[in-house]
């Protein structure tokens, strides 16, 4: 009896040990995986991006190839190498009892175990270790030991405003690198179509060296630091925060959430609390990363996407299948709202703030008819043909004669991706100083000359300035207004650059737990 115990608890023991083999063997492809086309379609991210970004890929509008990618790779490959696995093991072993394979030497049996072992081992360490590094864990641990804390340097806007209070149009560049304007590292200069709509002839501004924060990157890490002056992070792995619905920043990944960071003060709130009424334009999806969610729920009465664009009857041949609506449709589009605010806003004395995104410039590009390559390298003219619809549009507020009361601003959401799929490594992955292109037009000639080196968390207080408000001591969220060069003292922008650094990295959980949760955040 005890034998027969034995024996049997032996057998599931065995049978255990080959499940947690073939489920390490699994976690092990998938974190292969998952670092695979997390380094093909991105390069190496940091652990909020991976949560708040990239989980919320869509198969439409919100990059769809990278989804189905993702499936084959991250779902499908794992489990099939898996099986394979599972049903190379079973064959072997009937192989030997067909064979009286209980009669051989047991050293062949003996090695394949090893070998197997090895295998198995390699795939698990070597996965957990490619993912780790692709995402910046190690970052993100040492950050969650900072002992800095964002809430200590934030300073909600006070906001006042005059009689210089003017409309505010706004348009984020798609991966638009100032750097990618060098004609000496690139077949020519991409801008050159906006750069003359712009020039400084005309009495358009620009930030010298406009930087892109650290720990920026991605769409919605440029749209949140830009108009609420913070870094884009979750409220923390495994807890922290939750919002006043019972949901945290954890839910962002599927939409799942009602309020985004709305413990924070943005610009759309400011421009609310000021009479505006703000409309955005983006060609992509508008619930990919509850991107809508942010921005109605800081004051914007109106957000078109591509169901919008659909809806309207927009030519299918007008849509790239990945992402959305093209520029030259988008633009289009904005030409008609723009109009359309600017005549109500007469009539009314209610000031408007048009934000437009455009996506022609999103890797993997996509060469609609309108765009002519003339380059070897097709992406150099996707960012060409972009920059003519986004110039076409500028032009059109010139000659209406918008310029005179309304504030332009145009900046890129971010520097150029550098995957592995990515275009320009040779130029862009060792450039000492990669910046992103800005040009700002105040009506009635330039105001004080722009503090250059200013990162994308000053461009808050820096919109807010440009649109005729005053801003006390030029502060909004962690950044100072490029419009001053005096910085407040107990500023972030008065730290030293390490400890500068190290702030943006921190993780700041008690900070983001009160964004995420609606709390009222003030220094």
């Amino acid at each position: 009896m005890a034998g027969r115990f034995s024996s049997a608890a032996r057998r599931g023991g065995a049978i255990a040990g080959q499940v947690l083999i073939y489920l390490l063997l699994w976690a092990g492809l998938v974190m292969l995986g998952a670092a695979g086309v997390i380094h093909f379609n991105w390069g190496r991210i940091s652990v909020g991006q991976m949560l708040l970004n990239l989980m919320s890929v869509e198969p439409d509008g919100g990059g769809g190839s990278i989804v189905w990618t993702a499936i084959l790779w991250i779902g499908a490959v794992p489990v099939l190498l898996t099986v394979a696995a599972v049903l190379w093991h079973q064959h072997r072993r009937r192989r030997r009892r067909v064979s009286g394979g209980h009669l051989r030497t047991p050293r062949p049996h003996w090695v394949m175990r090893v070998l197997a072992t090895f295998v198995v081992s390699a795939v698990v360490v070597g996965g957990t270790t490619a993912f780790a590094t692709t995402v910046s864990l190690p970052q993100y641990i040492k950050a969650a030991m900072s002992q800095y804390d964002i809430g200590d340097y934030y300073s909600a806007p006070s906001v006042s405003a005059g009689a210089e209070k003017r409309n505010l149009v706004m348009i984020y560049l798609e991966s638009g690198e100032q750097t990618l304007a060098d004609d000496e590292l690139f077949e020519k200069d991409a801008f050159v179509p906006l750069k003359d709509a712009t020039s400084a002839d005309k009495g358009w501004q620009s930030i010298e060296d406009f930087q892109q924060y650290k720990g920026g990157g991605w769409t919605m890490a440029g749209l949140v630091s830009t108009q609420c002056g913070i870094p884009l992070k979750g409220s923390g792995l495994g807890g922290g925060g939750s919002s006043s619905s019972g949901k945290d920043a954890r839910n962002v990944a599927d939409g799942d959430v009602d309020t985004y960071l709305s413990g924070t003060t943005c610009l759309g709130d400011v421009l609310q609390d000021n009479g505006y009424t703000s409309v955005f334009m983006g060609g992509a999806s508008s619930t990919f990363a509850a991107k809508k969610t942010f921005l109605t729920g800081h004051g914007y009465d109106q957000v078109l996407g591509l169901a919008d664009w659909r809806e309207a009857g927009e030519a299918e041949e007008d849509f790239r299948p990945d992402w959305g609506l093209s520029d030259e449709r988008l633009m289009a589009n904005a030409k008609d709202k723009v109009d359309e605010l600017h005549a109500g806003a007469e009539q009314t004395g209610k000031p408007f703030n048009l934000s437009v995104l455009t996506l022609d410039t999103h890797e993997p590009v996509h060469i609609y008819d309108y765009c002519t390559v003339d380059t070897e390298n097709v992406v150099t003219s996707a960012f060409h043909c972009s920059m003519v619809q986004v110039a076409d549009f500028v032009n059109h507020l010139e000659a209406q004669g918008y310029l005179e009361d309304t504030a332009v601003v145009i900046m890129g959401d971010h520097l150029k991706h550098m995957s592995a799929g990515d275009a320009f490594h040779e130029q862009l992955d060792y450039h000492p100083n990669r910046t992103i292109f800005n040009r700002i037009w105040v009506p009635g000639g330039a105001g004080a000359e722009l503090r250059p080196g200013v990162d994308q968390l000053s461009m808050f207080p820096t919109i807010l300035e440009a649109a005729g408000l005053t801003v006390k001591d030029h502060e909004a969220g962690l950044g100072v207004s490029a419009f001053t060069r005096q910085i407040p003292p107990g500023s972030a922008q008065f730290l030293a650059p390490e400890m500068y650094a190290e702030l943006l990295d921190s993780n700041s959980s008690r900070f983001y737990a009160g964004a995420w949760a609606g709390e009222a955040l003030a220094r």
